[in-house]
């Protein structure tokens, strides 16, 4: 049987925070939104429904922890939560807080300029916060 690994690009792209009961916790490296991304670890899946029902209903617990712990922590206006994986294929959860006036507002994240990385100082102050608020 196959081990979970995380997908090169997502490797690339975020910074660990935790591992839940099912999903690895990562912060997205990009300062302009406060989001993470759940990753499911079990090897070989790409869709939603390629999950086992147990684990399905694991993941959605996680993402509604993921979200509603984000909002308070953010005080975002809206969470936006998304499964696309059209450039990695491993299946992954997008968990972003949004603000009304933020870089991308009201239209979707994705495509909206270039990421601004973290500086490592806020960036791990951040993960500090989220370790501690989800």
């Amino acid at each position: 049987m196959a081990e979970f690994a995380l997908h090169p690009r997502l490797a690339a792209d975020t910074a660990f925070v935790a591992d839940w009961d099912l999903s690895r916790v990562l912060l997205m490296n990009d300062a302009r939104y406060p989001w993470i991304v759940l990753v499911p670890r079990r090897a070989g899946l790409g869709e939603w429904h390629d999950l086992a029902d147990a684990d399905a209903a694991i993941l959605t617990r996680e993402i509604r922890r993921a979200g509603s712990g984000l909002k308070k922590l953010t005080g975002a206006g809206k969470i936006n939560t998304a499964a696309l994986g059209n450039q990695v294929p491993q299946l992954h959860l997008h968990v972003i807080a949004r603000h009304a006036g933020d870089a991308a507002w009201p239209g979707p994240v994705w495509g909206h300029g270039a990421a601004r990385p973290y500086e490592t100082r806020p960036r791990d102050e951040f993960i500090s916060r989220l370790r501690m608020g989800l």
